[in-house]
């Protein structure tokens, strides 16, 4: 998967940021939201360049992920063109001041990069483990809960849930959605969430 990523055309990367935004912009949960944490794409990761707009058209606060000590991700505002710094894998984060980083519990919707998915909820990431580090609390909730995950990939990145990849571990945290360049797919059936 990386490597199909890695080599997708810029326009055709572009034309599915431009998608994935106006499927984005339909959900009915955006609408009572208060925070959207996105990303910063890097190796050929659906870009989220439309987001940061969608956001200040909505009055949302746009976050990215910030790394912490261990594999703790917490998340700092941000507005296109503010200061970025690379994080120790080099990635983009925002240059912030410690205090004003919030915890993941206090996000209302997250765009979480991924290699793989499959329609229930199953994802394979990077292979750090932030994300299901971080949002390990959804664990011991009834789903969906805020914040609201939803994972943000390339239709080729669909696989099936039978894939060894997917196999359920007890510290995956399940998505609530999928955002591709061609769909929404809801992973969680909440009526705050559907379209139409």
């Amino acid at each position: 998967m990386r490597a199909r990523r890695a080599t997708l055309p810029a326009r055709q990367r572009l034309d599915a940021g431009n998608a994935l935004a106006q499927q984005l912009a339909l959900l009915p949960i955006v609408e009572s939201a208060q925070t959207l944490a996105g990303y910063f794409a890097c190796t050929g990761e659906l870009p989220l360049h439309e987001v940061p707009g969608l956001c200040r058209a909505r009055d949302l606060d746009y976050l990215l992920p910030v790394l912490g000590r261990g594999r703790g991700l917490r998340f700092a505002r941000w507005q296109t063109g503010a200061s970025l710094l690379s994080n120790r894998y080099g990635i983009p984060e925002p240059d912030v001041a410690e205090a004003e980083l919030l915890a993941p519990e206090h996000l209302d919707i997250v765009l979480v990069p991924l290699l793989a998915f499959e329609r229930g909820g199953m994802r394979l990431g990077s292979g750090g483990g932030f994300y299901d580090a971080s949002f390990a609390m959804l664990q011991r909730v009834r789903r969906p809960a805020r914040p609201w995950l939803c994972g943000v990939a390339y239709a080729f990145q669909e696989v099936d849930s039978a894939h060894p990849a997917l196999q359920a571990q007890p510290w995956d945290v399940r998505l609530d959605a999928v955002l591709t360049d061609r769909e929404t797919i809801l992973c969680a059936q909440d009526p705050a969430c559907t379209t139409g």
